[in-house]
């Protein structure tokens, strides 16, 4: 695993990759929670599953947190930020997938357009502000590309419906943090990355 920084617009990003035994099949970027990290449970459980599969991962700390400040920044921050870190690391010929979890979902799903991803994937996707069912943020994500979200059923803030090439993965009795049944949530992302001629 190969850590280091990368400098943004928004400050330096920390960025760890691991790349799998042989040819990479991929290359799949996560991106952490608002308050979070990188070694949030179920990103680790997906970068071992995906680096086993053939797929080489990278893991992008947010400038914030890089800094020591647990309160993100703004949206537009996050995006440009992590819009420099991906367009430095990607790798000509490797289909691109962005995903992250929950603040990182919302990123990977806003800026995959216009990066070139060929798909999404977002685990604990934060639909709405618990209780706030009305602030939707459906409309962040990209029904043109093939995107997975991955849900507990129990999730404070909501689970998004399927729409388009949107996928969503329900996991019974899990909140936002994902933690029941870590192996079977990597399972359900290791299908769906096989499925689509992104993992062995």
């Amino acid at each position: 695993m190969d850590s280091s920084f990368i400098e943004t617009p928004r400050g330096p990003a920390g960025i760890r990759i691991t790349d799998p035994v042989g040819p990479p099949v991929s290359m799949l970027v996560l991106g952490h929670g608002a308050g979070g990290g990188v070694d949030a449970p179920d990103l680790t459980a997906v970068h071992d599953v995906a680096v086993a599969a053939g797929v080489r991962v990278a893991l992008v700390t947010q400038p914030y947190r890089v800094a020591g400040r647990r309160a993100p920044a703004p949206a537009g921050h996050l995006d440009e930020a992590w819009t420099a870190v991906v367009s430095q690391i990607r790798v000509d010929g490797l289909p691109l997938v962005l995903g992250g979890r929950s603040s990182g979902a919302r990123v990977a799903c806003r800026t995959a357009p216009a990066l070139g991803a060929a798909g999404v994937l977002a685990l604990a996707f934060p639909l709405h502000p618990p209780g706030r069912p009305e602030r939707s943020r459906a409309g962040e994500l990209p029904a043109d590309l093939p995107t997975l979200v991955v849900n507990g059923d129990r999730d404070p803030f909501g689970v998004p419906e399927p729409v388009g090439r949107v996928e969503v993965a329900v996991r019974p009795g899990a909140v936002h943090d994902l933690r029941r049944d870590l192996p079977g949530t990597a399972e359900i992302v290791a299908s769906w990355l096989a499925a689509n001629s992104w993992a062995r």
